[in-house]
């Protein structure tokens, strides 16, 4: 039976490894991808078999670590929010007294009313106060009084 040539089987590996890292999208397989890469060229290098996937495991293993952070950390940085999520960190101003004790407040924000509370219990935010959202807890804005603007 004839063997194959190992830069064939570390080449074949690569495509496979990057077809299934397209389909998945995970940025997990090609850092594998790249350390097969360096196992293929190893093979043009005269590596012997043992040596190879010791290239390939050890390379992965360290592509995988110290780089998919920072990649998904960049790929996340793109992400757009978007619809409620959007409203975090803005201003919003409240239409009806913030008493979470009564259960009650609103706020308005982009022209649509909002259920609101206030972030901290006991906490009572009157009616044309300035807030800022912090979190949104199912339909409810949860917020907490604006600092006020300092001038000069």
């Amino acid at each position: 039976m004839m063997s194959m040539d190992p830069a064939i089987l570390w080449l074949g590996l690569v495509i496979i490894l990057l077809i299934i890292e397209i389909a998945t999208m995970g940025l997990t397989t090609i850092w594998f991808a790249g350390g097969a890469m360096a196992a293929f060229f190893s093979t043009f290098f005269g590596a012997g078999p043992a040596m190879q996937r010791t290239i390939f495991v050890v390379l992965s293993l360290a592509l995988l670590v110290l780089t998919r952070p920072a990649a998904v950390k960049y790929m996340r940085r793109s992400h757009v929010k978007t619809n409620a999520e959007s409203l975090i960190g803005r201003l919003a101003v409240v239409t009806a007294q913030i008493d979470n004790l009564a259960q009650s407040g609103e706020v308005m924000i982009a022209d649509v009313s909002w259920t609101a509370r206030s972030r901290l219990d006991g906490t009572v935010i009157p009616v044309g106060s300035k807030v800022k959202i912090c979190a949104i807890e199912g339909v409810k804005l949860i917020v907490e009084e604006a600092e006020p603007e300092r001038i000069g």
